[in-house]
Formats: C-alpha cells, structure tokens, sequence
C-alpha cells in the first residue's frame, strides 16, 4: 500500500515541478526587478529639494522652487511657474554632473587636435 502512495506522490511532484519553475522564473526576471525599480523611484522622489532641475512624465523640464509633500512647483522659465503632482517627476538631472561630463569631453576633443 505504502508503494502505490509514493508512486501518486512522484506522480503529482512530476506534475507541479514546471508550475513552480515558471514561479520562479517570473519572480526573478519580473516581480523582483520592479520591485527594485519601485524602491529606487520612491527614494528619488523623496530626495527631491529645491533647485533640483527634473523632467516631468511629460518630458518637461524645469527647476523646483516649492515642495511640499504632494506638489511640486517648477520654474520652467523666467515668469512662468508650473505645479505639478510630486509623482509626475520622472526624473532628476543633475547639472553639475552634466557640466563636468561635458568639460571632459571637450579637453578630450582638444587634445585629439593637438
């Protein structure tokens, strides 16, 4: 009796085995990588401060002048100031790694013509 049991359970085992694989496989390829994604978003937009330069969902750019918890508002140019949900901020540039980039760059470049 004990022998037929065992052979329903390897049977069942058999059966279940690419069910949990393909668990597996979604868990590390989807579920995990957007949960780190999730985690890296919320703590950007917690960092936001005044005079960080973002770009909004929308593609718009500009510069934090107020926060508060739920809003933002952005300088987009001398007289206009726009506010937006702090969740509309897609991402944060950072201005003075981009000066440094750019400043390397070129000496790259004038070294090259030399």
């Amino acid at each position: 009796m004990n022998e037929g049991g065992t052979t329903v359970n390897n049977a069942f085992l058999v059966q279940i085995a690419p069910l949990i694989l393909m668990f597996a496989i979604f868990y590390f390829l989807l579920i995990r990588p957007q949960q780190k994604r999730q985690r890296e978003r919320n703590a950007m937009l917690a960092a936001l401060k005044r005079g960080d330069k973002v770009v909004t969902i929308g593609g718009l750019h500009g510069t934090i002048t107020d926060l508060t918890d739920e809003r933002v508002t952005l300088k987009v140019s001398d007289n206009t100031r726009l506010v937006f949900e702090r969740s509309a901020i897609n991402a944060v540039l950072n201005k003075t790694e981009d000066t440094k980039d750019e400043k390397k760059e070129e000496k790259k470049e004038e070294e090259k013509k030399d």
